[in-house]
Parts: C-alpha cells; sequence; structure tokens
C-alpha cells in the first residue's frame, strides 16, 4: 500500500530535534527519507512555518508545502506585500496549499482580513489547511483553534477546499459535525499520538474508551473520502501512526484515507 503523509513539519530547530528522539526518530532529512522508503511512504506535505521568502521554503523532492501564514499577514499595513509572497508560492508546483495558524496567532480564520488569501486558493484552485484543537504552546488561545471555527469559514467560502488539521482533536464531536455539514471540508488525523509507543496493543487496550469514542464517530460521520492520513512529524513514530490509523480505519477504506485523500485534495500527482 502506497502512503501520503498529509502533514509533517520540517525544521532543523532544537524543539523539533529533541520531539524527534522522543519519537525514536532522528530529525534529519535522510533519516526522514528512510524511514518513508521502509513505509513505502511516497510522499510528504510539509506545514509551513516559516516566513515567506521564497528561500526559506527549500525541500528534497519526496516533499511538498503548504504555505503557512503567521499573524503579521492580516495586519492592513502588510497585507499587501504578505500576498504577493503568498502569491509567488502558490505558483510553485511543490507548493500545495495555505497553512493557517488561528490559536497561536490570535485570529478567527473567517475575519474579513483572511480574504485576499482565500481569493488566491480560490484562483490557484489550491486547499487551506487549518489547524484546529489542541495547542502545543500555553500561550495559544483556543477559542480560535476551535473547530466550530472553521463552520462559518466553509459557509462564507464554499469555493475553497478546507483540511481540518488533526480533526479539532479532542473536540471530535464538533469535528465531526463540522465536516458533515460542510462538503468543503476535509480532516487530516495527524497530531493525535505523541513520542514512541513500545507496544501497540497494550496502548490499544490502555486507551480503548477514547479510541472506541473515535471510530464510532467516524463511523457517525461515514464519509472516508474527506479523511487524510499524516503525522504531525516529528512529533510521533511513524510505524505506530500507521498502525494506529490502520486500527481506526476500517480496511476496506484504507487506500482513500492513506493515499487517494490526499493526492486529489493537494493535486499532488502521484
Amino acid at each position: 500500500m502506497k502512503i501520503i503523509d498529509a502533514h509533517i513539519h520540517f525544521c532543523r530547530e532544537p524543539y523539533f530535534d529533541q520531539i524527534a528522539e522522543l519519537a525514536g526518530h532522528k530529525n534529519t532529512s535522510e533519516h526522514l527519507k528512510s524511514r518513508y522508503a521502509a513505509h513505502n511512504i511516497v510522499q510528504g506535505v510539509v506545514m509551513g512555518n516559516r516566513g515567506l521568502q521564497l528561500s526559506e521554503h527549500q525541500y528534497p523532492d519526496y516533499l511538498s508545502y503548504c504555505v503557512g501564514l503567521d499573524s503579521t499577514c492580516f495586519k492592513a499595513e502588510e497585507a499587501v506585500q504578505q500576498a504577493y509572497w503568498v502569491e509567488k508560492h502558490l505558483q510553485r508546483k511543490n507548493c500545495v496549499g495555505i497553512k493557517l495558524y488561528p490559536g497561536y496567532n490570535h485570529f478567527y480564520i473567517y475575519d474579513p482580513s483572511v480574504d485576499p488569501f482565500y481569493q488566491l486558493a480560490m484562483q490557484y484552485k489550491k486547499p487551506v489547511a487549518v489547524h484546529t484543537g489542541l495547542t502545543a504552546t500555553s500561550n495559544a488561545l483556543l477559542k480560535y483553534s476551535h473547530p466550530m471555527v472553521l463552520d462559518e469559514a466553509a459557509v462564507r467560502y464554499p469555493q475553497v477546499q478546507f483540511v481540518m488539521c488533526h480533526i479539532g482533536n479532542p473536540w471530535l464531536v464538533d469535528a465531526i459535525a463540522v465536516i458533515g455539514k460542510n462538503k468543503n471540508v476535509a480532516a487530516d488525523l495527524s497530531g493525535i499520538l505523541e513520542g514512541r509507543i513500545d507496544s501497540m496493543p497494550d496502548f490499544f487496550a490502555r486507551k480503548h474508551g477514547y479510541i472506541n469514542f473515535f471510530k464510532t464517530w467516524l463511523e457517525y460521520l461515514d464519509d472516508y473520502d474527506r479523511l487524510l492520513y499524516g503525522t504531525d512529524w516529528p512529533l510521533a513514530n511513524i510505524a505506530n501512526y500507521i498502525e494506529f490509523v490502520a486500527h481506526i480505519i476500517p480496511e476496506r477504506h484504507h487506500d482513500k484515507v492513506f493515499f487517494d485523500n490526499a493526492n486529489r485534495i493537494y493535486d499532488l500527482g502521484l
């Protein structure tokens, strides 16, 4: 089975180095490429969290990326310049979308200040990925990253394909409601595991309540065409994550969730 990892980070910084080690990995391109080869992962999609200069987004050929926007992009005095650079990114073949970080950067994704970026997403027919759910830092504000914010954005911008990153975890019921209501919203399953898990059967036993709850609401949604495999590398162990997603997704839908949906939504051409 071919796999696309639809949500990773690719930064050589001490923080990412440390969490990679906790997950049983090394935060290097060489190591990531070797792990991808071992698990037949043919492409990864980087969620950009660097600046907007084109030179800051150079990736090996087995990675595509979404250009990440922080709060400076929505300041009136900087918006025109930032939109110019975002368009330059979207003109690149390996830039497959835009990534928003509303919880970390304290803005609602349906604010009119985001309009220029949605217009660019529509013009270039590329999706907008949105961080939803819990955040990695305590100074973020969860009211901005709650999955319900995607409901209003999806209604205001029906021509934009949204990807709800982390499927709004732990607000899974709200996330499923938003996805079920809005046909222009998909979700990736990244960021749910953390670190390396020595025994997945023990993990499934210990977390059976949460996992059964998760599976119940995925079954309620019953739309596996809009779920994407992703890991949030280097947060989690790759082998663990494949086993986890294979466990919560019915086997007959594995090809869709592990490969087909990301290939279609991010237009990877694989």
